[in-house]
């Protein structure tokens, strides 16, 4: 993971997923756009999001990391 802080990134991909619990989530694939972590690739787990896998690729994100924990909003 990176280190804490607020992040302009860009979703290469999207995968539809169950958690054990019956919890649907995403995984998205990452790219940081930049900054010192300019190019780095990352998956982050997310749940909440609207959309489809389709909808999601290719939009411009926010990735926030606090305390070592990641969080994503999909920008417009």
């Amino acid at each position: 993971m990176i280190p804490d802080g607020i992040y302009d990134a860009f979703v290469v991909d999207a995968e539809p997923g169950v958690a054990d619990d019956g919890t649907p989530h995403m995984h998205l694939e990452l790219t940081i756009l930049a900054g010192e972590h300019k190019g780095n690739m990352l998956t982050v787990t997310a749940v909440g999001l609207a959309g489809t896998e389709i909808d999601l690729m290719g939009m411009p994100a926010t990735l926030t990391v606090a305390d070592g924990q990641p969080s994503i909003r999909i920008d417009d």
